[in-house]
């Protein structure tokens, strides 16, 4: 006997695969939906700063209603710990992915080069590793937790390649903050319709900072 065919009709229950595509494109759209509050919000705290920034300007920028934030975000808080979690996030990658090269310039290159792409692709410029301090106690010491394992991370290759006389004897802790200090200060200057796109920016970073350490004749 042939198997019978199950068809939908207006007032009928759906299957459960056009439940699933439905639910699918929902969170789709709810997912696309919350990026763009967050890029709107990004640019928004670039351009106005994070403490002078209210919900209805980054709703405004979205042309909603302020009260449509809510359906994702409570509060600003929130927006800009979303934010400061993406950016970190990547920093985490990106250590991965320094970890697998086997020359210290290379992944200290990888990881001056990498960084400036987040601080101006990811962040759109936005100053946000200046706004720790509007965070909660726990949020704060999350984000200062995983800001510190990167700092490690980077004076462990600063220090392999001093040990390998591929860089100055210098004191890496000082070095490093020279380095993420000269990075995370591009917040202050970068405009992202400006003449200096990510790719350009990050390598001549690479190139003065590198050159910087590298060991004189």
């Amino acid at each position: 006997m042939p198997a019978r065919t199950h068809t939908t009709k207006r007032g009928s229950r759906s299957t459960p695969a056009v439940r699933t595509r439905s639910s699918e494109r929902v969170l789709a759209k709810r997912e696309r939906r919350r990026e763009e509050i967050l890029h709107a919000a990004l640019r928004a705290f670039r351009d106005r700063g994070y403490h002078a920034t209210t919900l209805g300007d980054i709703a405004d920028r979205l042309e909603l209603r302020k009260t449509a934030l809510y359906h994702y975000f409570p509060d600003k808080e929130a927006i800009l710990y979303e934010c400061h979690k993406e950016s970190l996030a990547e920093l985490e990658r990106i250590l991965e992915q320094a970890r697998r090269l086997a020359h210290p310039r290379e992944r200290l290159r990888h990881l001056i080069r990498e960084h400036v792409r987040v601080m101006t692709d990811t962040l759109q410029g936005s100053p946000l590793a200046f706004e720790v301090t509007a965070f909660s106690e726990e949020r704060q010491a999350e984000i200062i937790a995983a800001r510190d394992r990167y700092e490690r991370e980077m004076r462990r290759v600063l220090k392999q390649g001093i040990h390998e006389r591929v860089f100055r004897d210098v004191d890496e802790k000082v070095a490093v903050f020279a380095v993420l200090g000269a990075v995370n200060w591009i917040a202050r200057w970068y405009r992202p319709e400006g003449n200096l796109h990510a790719a350009e920016l990050g390598a001549q970073f690479a190139d003065h900072l590198i050159d910087g350490l590298g060991r004189r004749a």
